[in-house]
């Protein structure tokens, strides 16, 4: 059984195939509050590919975020 933000994520990775610029741009926000790391791969395919000039700097930002969320996140690991 998936949680909730699982959801959320998966939610939100769907929409970042919409036709509408805005939704992808606020899907990519949206993912980077839920600090879903695991989604780095992602961002860097749409921030590489999308043909929007904001989607891509969205996609640049929220993947910069994450980024400096996982390694704060491996500085703090036990040992």
């Amino acid at each position: 059984m998936s949680s909730a933000i699982e959801r959320m994520i998966a939610f939100h990775l769907a929409r970042l195939k919409d036709k509408n610029p805005d939704v992808r741009i606020k899907s990519i926000e949206e993912l980077s509050l839920l600090g879903a790391v695991q989604v780095m791969d992602e961002l860097e395919t749409i921030f590489r590919t999308d043909l929007d000039e904001n989607v891509r700097a969205a996609a640049k930002k929220a993947g910069r975020e994450l980024f400096i969320k996982s390694r704060s996140n491996d500085n703090n690991k036990p040992g």
